[in-house]
């Protein structure tokens, strides 16, 4: 599992899987222990983040998520502690 799970799951070239569902097999499985879904929106407003470059845009987390006391979050801190790279533009 894994990287390797989540490019595959990015590529979309073995299921025809949307977006939702992508980032949600990947918050499950890749993650020990899984992360909640109702983190799966907040994953993909900070890859929409990271499309127009804007990786310091605060993201609204879901009710009791808070990252720093906070219930928002840098796009930045969501991409890096979800290993979110796998969605991101080439240039990343």
């Amino acid at each position: 599992m894994g990287s390797n799970m989540a490019y595959d799951l990015a590529s979309n070239d073995l299921l025809d899987l949307d977006l939702d569902t992508q980032i949600q097999i990947h918050l499950t499985s890749n993650h020990y222990p899984p992360v909640p879904t109702s983190m799966v929106a907040p994953c993909i407003d900070a890859i929409d983040a990271y499309y127009d470059e804007d990786y310091e845009r605060l993201i609204k987390l879901p009710q009791g998520v808070f990252w720093k006391g906070q219930d928002t979050s840098p796009a930045s801190a969501i991409v890096n502690a979800h290993h979110l790279e796998a969605w991101l533009p080439e240039a990343y």
